[in-house]
């Protein structure tokens, strides 16, 4: 009798067979709902980490079908003879494989450099309609006036700008000879890297960008720069830097805000900056900044192009470290970003290095005190309501100045 009154008690319980199947579904149901919520929300903050593993092995068979293509005239580039047969382009290790993107480190005649592309293989990128047009099979007499236009159009796809001819020089190498089909077809997979267009557009321009060394392909390189970490005490790598921390911060700092000003003023659109984190820049010898990766940075047509999507909130408005707000009149973000390059970076990289004091009895503790307030000021300004605003349009001047300040303590300590 004791096993059947515990079966009862078990179904009273659960109320049944039924009812207890339809618990432990609803519950199967909730664990699993929130098993990919927290995936999710991974997946936003660390996009890396179902990239697959860099290796060494599959770098170099990417490298080996490169010059395959190119040994079968597939694709050229003012690179690939050194990288394919001269053997002056050395691959030396991986850096990163992010979402298809493909990032080793490589010795160029003596220099170290970075090769990078948007996908793994020439065949991934899109061929450009006129290597398929039978009119245009013979290739050398290609008007460039249609190139060029083409090109233009390419550009306004990747970066939102519309560009005159005389625009499109860094983009432009003038096609002609026997491997033309090879020289349009890599030109083309180029295009559709909106990074290598952006730099290519910057070079010589920029002296927080670096330059576009040469291409193979679908590869471009530019120069190798360690970049930073947040397991760095300074955030960035400062190697056999002759000056204290204090200085040392306090230059990187001036400089991150020569790169705001830059990118706010210095162009014919505001570059706007998305991802903003220490693993995206680098240092050079002198303390210059500079942004390596710019995958997420975008002038300001694109940039309000990306944001103009449809809301039920302000959190929906959000794409990545780029704010804008929902007007719930209409359901639709704006256009307009409504915190800047300043905040982001007070928020992200100033604020590690100023939330304390920097450690250096050379600076006065009312200095090192104001620093961390108009860091504070910058990087979280106060709104109402918890909707997001730009930072006080007079903090970049008071940060510029207290900076300024702290390295002429330092130097009158020096001296």
């Amino acid at each position: 009798m004791a096993p059947a009154a515990g079966k009862r008690g078990r179904l009273r319980r659960c109320g049944g067979r039924r009812r207890c199947g339809r618990g432990a579904l609803i519950a199967c149901a909730a664990w699993t709902a929130g098993w990919v919520l927290a995936a999710a929300l991974l997946l936003r903050a660390h996009p890396g980490v179902l990239s697959e593993r860099c290796t060494d092995e599959k770098s170099r068979r990417i490298l080996a079908a490169l010059c395959r293509d190119y040994r079968g005239g597939v694709l050229v580039g003012d690179l690939c003879q050194d990288l394919c047969v001269a053997g002056r382009l050395r691959y030396r290790r991986c850096l990163y494989y992010e979402r298809g993107k493909k990032v080793l480190q490589a010795d160029w005649r003596g220099r170290p450099v970075v090769l990078k592309s948007k996908e793994e293989a020439f065949s991934s990128f899109r061929r450009p309609w006129l290597l398929e047009d039978q009119a245009w099979k013979g290739g050398q007499d290609l008007p460039e006036a249609e190139l060029l236009l083409l090109v233009a159009g390419e550009v306004k796809n990747a970066l939102g700008l519309e560009l005159s001819h005389g625009g499109l020089g860094p983009l432009w190498p003038r096609l002609r000879g026997p491997r033309w089909r090879g020289q349009l077809a890599s030109l083309w997979s180029l295009l559709q890297q909106e990074e290598f267009v952006l730099l290519s557009l910057l070079q010589d321009l920029s002296r927080h960008a670096p330059p576009v060394l040469g291409s193979c392909g679908h590869f471009y390189a530019v120069e190798y720069l360690a970049a930073g970490s947040p397991h760095h005490t300074a955030l960035f790598p400062l190697g056999g830097a002759s000056r204290g921390l204090a200085r040392a911060i306090s230059d990187m700092a001036l400089s991150f805000l020569d790169l705001v000003s830059h990118f706010d003023n210095d162009f014919s659109h505001r570059l706007h900056l998305c991802d903003v984190k220490p693993e995206n820049f680098a240092i050079r010898r002198d303390f210059t900044v500079v942004a390596i990766d710019v995958d997420m940075a975008f002038f300001e047509p694109k940039m309000r192009e990306i944001l103009e999507q449809n809301c039920t909130g302000d959190e929906d408005c959000n794409f990545f470290d780029c704010f804008s707000k929902c007007d719930l009149r209409v359901n639709k973000c704006g256009a307009e970003r409504v915190n800047s390059n300043l905040q982001v970076i007070c928020d992200k990289i100033f604020r590690h290095w100023f939330s304390s004091t920097l450690g250096s009895s050379a600076i006065s503790l009312e200095l090192q005190l104001q620093l961390q307030a108009t860091v504070q000021e910058c990087a979280d300004p106060g709104h109402p309501a918890g909707h997001p605003h730009r930072a006080p349009p007079n903090v970049f001047r008071k940060l510029q100045s207290l900076l300024q300040a702290t390295l002429r303590e330092l130097q009158e300590v020096d001296n």
